[in-house]
């Protein structure tokens, strides 16, 4: 099973998570939003499986930044063009196994879903 983590490599969220990867030697892909964008079949993908609601990062810096208008009646459609124009709204990491897709950390979900050593 191929794994990719999505986010940006100045996060402590995504430090933590490659720490835990890689200290559970797990093989797996980073891919930098900043560098490399995100294109919106994968972020369709993504709210089909988890909800837009908990892919939107509402506590991210860019998007406390938004002007207010943008921030008020957000919706799916609303939502998923923020993330395109601004991926670093995505909360972080996603992590892609296979079919599956992890929101964020946490070392017993990762535990669960991947092991390692």
């Amino acid at each position: 099973m191929t794994i990719t983590m999505y986010g940006i490599t100045t996060c402590d969220t995504i430090r933590k998570a490659r720490v835990w990867l890689e200290g559970h030697a797990v093989p797996y892909r980073f891919h930098d939003y900043r560098a490399e964008g995100i294109e919106a079949g994968r972020l369709d993908d993504w709210a089909r499986k988890v909800g837009w609601e908990k892919l939107l990062n509402k506590g991210s810096t860019t998007f406390r930044e938004l002007p207010e208008k943008d921030k008020q009646d957000l919706d799916e459609k609303k939502a998923k063009a923020l993330m395109l124009a601004k991926p670093t709204m995505i909360k972080r990491p996603v992590l892609e196994l296979g079919d599956q897709i992890l929101v964020g950390f946490k070392p017993d979900v990762y535990e669960a879903a991947v092991g390692g050593k």
